[in-house]
């Protein structure tokens, strides 16, 4: 996971996952919607998945 990755995962969560897959991309919208923290924490898990 590169540092611009993860910038972007804390800038805008939604737009890091985007190669991840269309069910990831709606997971992280929507918890980054009813909050940041969340939306955060799901894709800095979510790319630091090594099977996907």
């Amino acid at each position: 996971m590169s540092f611009w990755r993860v910038l972007l995962s804390i800038l805008c969560p939604p737009l890091a996952v985007l190669d991840k897959g269309c069910g990831s991309i709606l997971i992280v919208f929507i918890l980054w919607i009813c909050g940041w923290v969340p939306g955060v924490i799901a894709a800095l898990v979510i790319l630091n998945n090594p099977n996907r």
